[in-house]
């Protein structure tokens, strides 16, 4: 027994390029007799729940959301979800109910986003049906991407137009750590793949800032709009994005001005410690980092990436040789191939991106410039988390 009135609250997607809404997500919700509005959401997760009275409740809130899409501008997409453990339950050659409901309400199909929910379902007619789909010219969109192991697998096989970053996995990204550095990695994924990524439950402004980093093509979430049963202004939002995403790029700008500065910082460093090394000195004769906090340690390499020196460390009083990487070599790392393509032929000093040190964990920086006429490569490491 479903208790209340089944209708669709919308809640919208912004478009990161224009602060304006592209399109909304159709929700469900339940009216109860006292005007209170309750998600359905509780009722799909309830094994008590018949199958037969959620398909009808889906189909009914679907509808709702599909007979109002004529109150929105004409370039609006609708997002909709499907459950692929009702696609399972699809006979051979079925007609979809989901493109039947769009023909009865004169709904282009362009205009709709079948958004793929949970990790259940047969992949094999699941990607017949998402065939048919995409035949009838809507998209197709996988909810929340990270979430499980297995949704790789239905990437490659389902080919979306669009992913929505798990919430969950986003918010906890968004704070930082090794979470973050997952979820840039899914992000640039789904670029290299065609996809658009959503970035679902942007609440804060640091959220905001990390979907931005993240390339996201559209937001949704309560730092704009809760879902509601009213449709907002296509330009609702324009004036608060413009000035959020401005500070973004005010952020961003003043991060690559410590890297600028950084890098003159590490070009004095360089030069101090390159006469060290070419004249083959011993470590008592480096000069004193404490101006430069940030460094990890130094060592070289001979051209074709061996270790040829121990890694030397500055311990607060003296510098301290670590051995133990001696004969290792280096070739494979980033931050290698980067300095033959780029530091070879002008003897200058480069940086690599950021990356995880494999022997410490952290995450590090290296900066290097060939020295002695090319046969040797001054290395120096660097915390990223420092700076």
């Amino acid at each position: 027994m479903i208790d209340g009135q089944p209708l669709a609250s919308f809640q919208p997607f912004i478009d990161t390029a224009t602060g304006r809404i592209a399109g909304v997500e159709a929700l469900g919700r339940l009216r109860q007799a006292d005007g209170r509005l309750l998600s359905v959401g509780p009722l799909f997760v309830d094994p008590k729940m018949s199958p037969s009275v959620l398909r009808r409740l889906d189909r009914q809130i679907r509808d709702d959301a599909l007979s109002r899409l004529p109150e929105v501008p004409e370039d609006w997409f609708l997002s909709i979800n499907i459950s692929p453990r009702w696609i399972s339950r699809l006979r051979p050659n079925q007609s979809l109910p989901s493109l039947k409901q769009l023909e009865r309400h004169g709904v282009a199909p362009e205009r709709v986003v079948f958004e793929i929910t949970e990790l259940g379902g047969g992949n094999q007619k699941l990607q017949d049906v998402v065939a048919r789909y995409r035949e009838a010219g809507a998209r197709i969109a996988i909810d929340d991407f990270g979430a499980g192991y297995s949704q790789l697998d239905r990437v490659l096989a389902l080919q979306p137009d669009i992913l929505k970053l798990d919430m969950r996995l986003f918010q906890a990204a968004a704070r930082g750590g090794p979470s973050g550095e997952v979820v840039k990695a899914l992000a640039q994924m789904a670029e290299k793949t065609g996809c658009w990524i959503i970035a679902e439950g942007v609440e804060t402004e640091a959220e905001l800032d990390f979907a931005l980093e993240c390339g996201a093509r559209y937001v949704q979430g309560y730092l704009f709009a809760k879902p509601e049963l009213q449709f907002p202004a296509a330009d609702a939002f324009v004036a608060r994005f413009a000035t959020l995403r401005d500070q973004y790029v005010q952020h961003k700008l003043a991060e690559r001005a410590r890297l600028m500065t950084l890098r003159q910082q590490l070009t004095e460093l360089m030069n101090l410690v390159k006469d060290w090394a070419e004249g083959n000195a011993p470590s008592t004769a480096l000069p004193n980092p404490a101006g430069y906090p940030w460094l990890l340690r130094l060592y070289q390499c001979d051209r074709h990436g061996t270790q040829i020196t121990p890694n030397l460390q500055w311990n607060g009083n003296t510098w301290l040789e670590d051995p133990r990487y001696l004969g290792h070599n280096w070739s494979w790392r980033p931050y290698f191939y980067q300095l033959l393509a780029e530091g070879w032929e002008e003897r200058r000093l480069t940086l690599s991106s950021t990356y995880r040190d494999a022997t410490t964990n952290q995450y590090c920086l290296t900066a290097g410039q060939f020295i002695d006429n090319g046969r040797r490569l001054l290395l120096l490491d660097i915390d990223a988390a420092g700076l």
